[in-house]
């Protein structure tokens, strides 16, 4: 990980209870234009962060596969879905498949992921910040900002915004 993304992961932690406390307090006002506020913040961040020059999501976190995500990838390796779970997963404490270990066994030592056109849809949506219904997902925004330098330059920016 660059240097510059350690440092604004460094700031995030610092600021975890202000963040935690000014999220909370956001989810309480539910902000007309949260959407488009974090939209905005999510283009201008990733316009200065290169997840191939990270790639802290990939080796902290694993994320949770769905049927549909164990099949592609089992296609994509061409193994049995039986196989592949059997190979690569274990079913956390929420009773979920994850893999078994991190980081992940697809991640390259380039930051490249070797099965990413069959990735799961997790690391499809990651950070979410690019979705809809930011309300709802404040809680895992909090959570992201302190793996993903560029969702914590979202909540350092979410923080200048006016919120009536």
């Amino acid at each position: 990980m660059l240097p510059e993304y350690q440092k604004i992961l460094q700031q995030a932690k610092k600021d975890k209870e202000e963040n935690k406390k000014f999220l909370a307090k956001l989810k309480k006002l539910k902000p007309a234009k949260l959407d488009e506020i974090i939209q905005k913040l999510d283009e201008e961040a990733f316009a200065t962060i290169d997840c191939l020059n990270c790639a802290n999501c990939c080796q902290t976190t694993g994320p949770l596969l769905l049927n549909k995500d164990i099949d592609r990838l089992s296609k994509k390796l061409k193994m049995r879905p039986a196989i592949f779970t059997e190979n690569f997963l274990k079913i956390d404490e929420d009773k979920d498949y994850v893999f078994k270990k991190m980081p992940c066994i697809f991640l390259g030592s380039d930051h490249y992921c070797s099965v990413y056109e069959a990735r799961p849809n997790a690391c499809r949506e990651y950070p979410h910040t690019q979705q809809r219904d930011q309300l709802q997902k404040l809680p895992i925004t909090f959570e992201n900002s302190l793996i993903c330098p560029a969702v914590a330059k979202v909540v350092s920016a979410l923080k200048l915004e006016k919120f009536s």
